[in-house]
């Protein structure tokens, strides 16, 4: 997700009440480095969480695309990073819903990953947290998201 110009975020704070303003910079407040996409999400992608899910999950695919795939130290370091760009996002959406499906979309990324993960117990180790994390945050959802997520878990 590319951040909005200052600009940009200053039209649209314009056109936000002042009530509004003063829940969005509180919530702003708690966050240092990325407050400027925090922003964008809160002001742009909050309203379409559907959009923002699968901006980043383009996102997602593009950094898989680019690992580097000579050596298993480049794609641990490189799978890491990913982990850690979803949690950012996750932590901007708040919602459970959004951070299951990122979760479940990352661990499909990285089982579909050429070379298999299987052969390195690091990446190996990393799939399965990824999967105890998402069985532990589905109960706390609505029946119905549980089933369908509980469907994709069992795929992986």
């Amino acid at each position: 997700m590319k951040a909005a110009s200052v600009k940009q975020l200053k039209d649209e704070l314009k056109h936000t009440s002042q009530e509004d303003l003063m829940n969005l910079c509180l919530r702003l407040s708690r966050f240092k480095k990325e407050n400027k996409e925090l922003l964008t999400y809160l002001l742009f992608a909050s309203q379409n969480e559907a959009d923002y899910i699968e901006s980043i999950k383009e996102e997602i695919s593009e950094q898989f695309r680019q690992i580097n795939t000579n050596s298993y130290f480049y794609i641990k370091k490189s799978v890491r990073k990913i982990l850690r760009i979803i949690k950012k996002y996750v932590r901007y959406s708040s919602q459970k819903e959004t951070e299951i499906e990122l979760l479940i979309y990352f661990c499909e990324q990285l089982k579909a990953f050429k070379p298999s993960i299987k052969t390195n117990t690091t990446l190996l180790l990393i799939y399965n947290r990824q999967i105890v994390i998402i069985k532990k945050k589905i109960p706390a959802l609505h029946e119905d998201l549980q089933y369908d997520f509980n469907l994709k878990l069992e795929d992986l």
